[in-house]
């Protein structure tokens, strides 16, 4: 069992297989990030030597790192690691993957569902893979019309295939929580390649990300 170093308490990230995930962070990094966030808390009014803020630069720190490592990642890599050839011609299609990403303009989350598709030619791609590539692109400073064509174009240039469609559905708390106010709005954006500026392959794809099966 891991233990958190921030409340001593078990960190529930072992599964039911026996992994766990550990974070694992550069301590110059966080010590200098933490005393910024110090500095912040002051500018706006608080005592950070109280007892419930007194990690709490530590804390935010950490969380930053994580929210922004796809920095450290390479998409093009992820994809490449498992790449298999295979005579499959027809559409593939990942939907539901969860997003979660931070405007660049705020500097708060915007959240929600990725829906992927590509037609193979002549090589497939693990399937955890396409989830992974989204993950690396999101977790980095975004705005979401350029998540989805770079999620489009990492595929599209490590696969090669006949087409690619991305569509990314996302909440942005930037809307919700400040300016507008617009709790309900869903921010919608698409990017296609090859096969899928056809109408009809288009249509397909966007039929079998609202469908549900029976």
């Amino acid at each position: 069992m891991i233990y958190d170093d921030d409340d001593n308490i078990p960190d529930r990230n072992e599964d039911i297989n026996g992994y766990e995930k550990v974070d694992r962070y550069n301590p110059q990094l966080i010590e200098n990030l933490s005393g910024h966030y110090k500095e912040v808390l002051k500018q706006l009014g608080e005592n950070p030597e109280r007892e419930g803020l007194l990690k709490t630069p530590e804390r935010i720190a950490k969380a930053m790192l994580y929210l922004t490592h796809g920095y450290d990642l390479n998409p093009k890599e992820i994809l490449n690691s498992a790449l298999f050839k295979e005579e499959y011609s027809q559409m593939v299609v990942v939907k539901d993957i969860e997003v979660y990403s931070m405007c660049e303009h705020h500097m708060l989350p915007f959240f929600g569902k990725a829906h992927i598709a590509y037609i193979p030619n002549g090589h497939v791609v693990g399937l955890s893979k396409i989830p992974r590539v989204v993950d690396a692109y999101a977790r980095r400073l975004q705005v979401q019309e350029r998540l989805t064509n770079e999620i489009r174009d990492c595929i599209q240039d490590a696969l090669q295939p006949v087409g690619v469609g991305v569509v990314i559905e996302c909440r942005h708390l930037c809307m919700c929580m400040r300016g507008v106010q617009k709790q309900n709005s869903v921010t919608t954006t698409s990017a296609f390649s090859g096969g899928f500026y056809h109408e009809k392959t288009r249509a397909e794809f966007l039929h079998l990300i609202s469908s549900k099966l029976s």
